[in-house]
């Protein structure tokens, strides 16, 4: 792997990303909102950041998403639905990953290894969900999952060695998740990165299309 984009990279598990990959000597672009003025709630940003890009990626990751947009909180029951939260979950958790897919064909070299990565959650899986609530953030990591499976399959056509995953990074300590870690297993954002970096370091091209956790083990759809 010589070049990676990293989106989201400000923070988190994506400044993370950034920094195990520049220690593999990997030339790293990031592209962050706070940063760079990268907005994925923007098409018009997207594609005139992303389109202005002049070199092809290896990988391709976008580390970016919450669960709690404009301070909206996670809801406890389907009472709570608000039509604008709910919009405002799909704007960046499903429809600002799908932004960026848009340009995986521009971003990604057409032969050799490629792989492109997106940072979902369990609680999006439909077989895995046991406990109900969240709903919005659930609907749209579960609608992410669908985009990535989809895009996967188009993008095999012209990219035959590309492998597009969708990847969940287990309860990850940072300022988004401080009020939900409760008695939850957790790590920093270093050994979270360093753990979704070996589960793409050992994909192979029949993965593609597929949601797997922090350990490489596939999570139902």
């Amino acid at each position: 792997m010589e070049r990676a984009l990293i989106i989201g990279a400000s923070g988190g598990i994506g400044s993370a990303l950034s920094d195990h990959l520049l220690a593999r000597s990997v030339h790293v672009t990031e592209l962050s909102r706070s940063v760079e003025g990268f907005d994925l709630t923007r098409p018009d940003i997207v594609a005139d950041m992303l389109s202005s890009l002049e070199t092809r990626f290896e990988l391709v990751f976008v580390a970016s998403g919450a669960l709690e947009v404009n301070s909206a909180q996670p809801e406890k029951s389907i009472r709570a639905i608000e039509a604008e939260a709910m919009s405002d979950q799909f704007a960046l958790n499903a429809i600002g990953p799908a932004l960026v897919l848009k340009h995986a064909h521009d971003l990604l070299p057409r032969k050799g290894r490629s792989v492109f990565a997106v940072l979902s959650a369990r609680v999006g899986s439909i077989g895995d969900n046991k406990l109900g609530g969240w709903i919005s953030y659930r609907a749209a990591k579960a609608a992410l999952n669908q985009i990535v499976r989809t895009s996967a399959i188009e993008l095999a056509r012209t990219h035959p060695d590309a492998i597009v995953v969708s990847l969940h990074p287990g309860t990850v300590t940072t300022s988004l998740t401080r009020n939900y870690v409760a008695r939850h297993p957790a790590v920093e954002p270093a050994d979270a990165a360093g753990n979704l970096l070996s589960v793409i370091d050992n994909l192979t091209g029949d993965q593609t299309g597929c949601f797997f956790d922090w350990a490489g083990q596939p999570i139902p759809w």
